[in-house]
């Protein structure tokens, strides 16, 4: 039952080591105003509006890109994005669940 709300609502579909966090970078998809009030200190912000113009900025991170967001259904639809041009991305869910 939780697998299917998970795909129906977001939330993290992988489950993502320390090891790959610390490799990888973190990249939070809510709006400014939502990364201003609370994020990951170790994440940076680019919006899902914004990101396909933000393509070969994303290319130029350390891979993997984690995303994150309020819920976990932005960073899904961030993360196919991502690897539908060719970037190595996970989807992380929740950003206050990382």
């Amino acid at each position: 039952m939780l697998d299917l709300l998970t795909k129906l609502f977001g939330g993290s579909n992988e489950k993502i080591s320390p090891d790959t966090l610390a490799q990888g970078t973190i990249v939070d998809v809510r709006t400014r105003q939502e990364f201003q009030q609370g994020h990951r200190e170790d994440s940076i912000n680019i919006p899902l509006q914004e990101l396909e113009q933000s393509m070969l900025k994303l290319r130029q991170l350390k891979q993997p890109i984690i995303t994150c967001c309020r819920s976990g259904n932005r960073s899904g639809i961030a993360a196919r994005q991502l690897q539908a041009n060719g970037i190595e991305a996970i989807n992380g869910g929740r950003w206050d669940g990382l």
